[in-house]
């Protein structure tokens, strides 16, 4: 099958969208696109070439239903540089093909990552993992900021004492820390990317990491916009409720008293409000750079 050519994703391919102070996404490559995946969608009952209202309907169908495999056809190629703490988070998604610098064969470079002053922000008192909207007092952002600034630089030239006085590459990255610039190729069907990109563009995910979604998902749109607008429409822009939920919401309906309480109605509740932002906004698509 002749390869698949996108007018949008090739004004993307290696082009570099930066993220993070030093960090970036670029597309490398691509195979597929909308016509890819209904083509394998319709090869199973032997359909023809469809309009593209046609074509619309039947990706929308296929993900509102979770038929995964025809999307498994289009893939996406990026090369990405992310600081080391972003990368261990990215890797837990393990449905990807990748190849990441060593600092074994490579002497590593001068980077690492520097949050903005807006980024300095208290821990979160109901979430172990976050931090809060909190913006932490600005004196001790500037000293903070200074202290990590100094001790990357401290650590860095002791990395380097290391390399030039010949120990091994692979003993004197030991001491490096997880704010230091790594890169990878990253190779993902669109699958399970959108699946990526359901958990990584929330809200609830660290800001670092969210970015780089926000990029990704710039790429996965122009690659195959019509799926990326049913994945907008039934996976970002959607909300799945458990049964004791929807006994909640039959409740709230019929007037009567509700039964959850605690945790479990606070997560609830937040559904409801992210359902009322859905219906009373018309901009609640994600907003990428």
């Amino acid at each position: 099958m002749a390869h698949i050519i996108n007018e949008e994703a090739e004004k993307l391919l290696d082009k570099e969208i930066p993220v993070l102070d030093k960090g970036f996404v670029r597309l490398v490559d691509y195979m597929g696109s909308d016509q890819r995946i209904v083509q394998a969608a319709r090869v199973s009952y032997g359909g023809g070439t469809k309009t593209v209202r046609q074509d619309k309907g039947l990706i929308n169908y296929l993900l509102k239903n979770d038929h995964t495999s025809p999307f498994e056809q289009v893939i996406l190629t990026f090369h990405a540089k992310m600081p080391i703490f972003v990368a261990r988070q990215w890797v837990r998604h393990r449905t990807a093909r990748l190849n990441e610098i060593s600092g074994r064969y490579s002497i590593m470079k001068d980077e690492f990552y520097l949050p903005n002053k807006d980024q300095f922000r208290t821990q979160s008192q109901d979430n172990k993992q976050a931090r809060s909207d909190e913006i932490l007092d600005e004196n001790l952002s500037d000293k903070f900021i200074q202290q990590m600034d100094k001790d990357q630089k401290d650590i860095f030239n002791h990395y380097e004492e290391m390399i030039e006085s010949g120990l091994a590459r692979e003993i004197a990255r030991a001491n490096l820390p997880l704010s230091l610039y790594t890169e990878w190729y990253w190779q993902i069907d669109l699958h399970n990317l959108f699946h990526f990109l359901r958990l990584r563009l929330d809200s609830h995910a660290q800001y670092e990491i969210r970015v780089y979604a926000e990029a990704m998902a710039q790429c996965a749109k122009a690659v195959a916009p019509l799926a990326y607008e049913a994945f907008e429409q039934h996976k970002v822009n959607s909300v799945q409720f458990s049964s004791d939920e929807c006994h909640e919401l039959v409740n709230m309906l019929q007037g009567a008293t509700g039964q959850l309480e605690g945790r479990a109605l606070d997560e609830f509740n937040k559904k409801i409000n992210k359902m009322k932002l859905i219906a009373n906004k018309s901009d609640t698509s994600v907003s990428l750079r």
